[in-house]
């Protein structure tokens, strides 16, 4: 069995209009939350294989707290450009392209790719927002290259709000 975690990055800042999109920070609570669900994944017994992420600075600011709570090297982190404004194909592009031996991938992006991604591979949710900092587990039983339409079960979706 595989797991897909597919995470939104945590909230950015707009204090700073000036900056292009692809450079906004996380604001505060982006940096509380991210952290508090690196630790909940810790806590659930994610042990990631992979991790793939957008580049741009607030998903780069979250991936780094979630990898650093499940102790996950951060210079084996992946970062995929094209995790930014992704399409749906590119998106399954990259996953389909991922190694067999990774057993347990963490995708982190951003809205609406994920959202489209999500509600493509799996049909027992209708996703219309993950929230910042959210995360949805799918599971499979075949190659990342034949991971297609409805080929994942749902397995739960957590977020910070959840426990608050």
């Amino acid at each position: 069995m595989k797991k897909l975690y597919i995470i939104r990055h945590a909230k950015s800042s707009w204090k700073d209009l000036s900056l292009n999109d692809f450079d906004r920070p996380l604001n505060k609570r982006g940096k509380n939350n991210s952290k508090f669900m690196g630790k909940l994944l810790s806590r659930l017994g994610v042990k990631p294989d992979l991790i793939i992420s957008s580049p741009a600075k607030r998903a780069l600011k979250t991936t780094i707290n979630i990898s650093k709570a499940l102790n996950y090297e951060i210079d084996n982190i992946q970062f995929e450009i094209k995790f930014y404004e992704a399409s749906l194909e590119d998106m399954l592009s990259i996953i389909n392209s991922i190694d067999n031996v990774n057993k347990n991938v963490i995708i982190i992006g951003h809205n609406p790719s994920l959202n489209e991604l999500i509600n493509f591979l799996q049909s027992k949710m209708d996703f219309e927002n993950l929230v910042t900092s959210g995360v949805v587990e799918l599971a499979f039983d075949t190659k990342w290259k034949k991971l297609n339409r409805n080929t994942t079960s749902f397995i739960s979706h957590e977020y910070p709000k959840k426990y608050q």
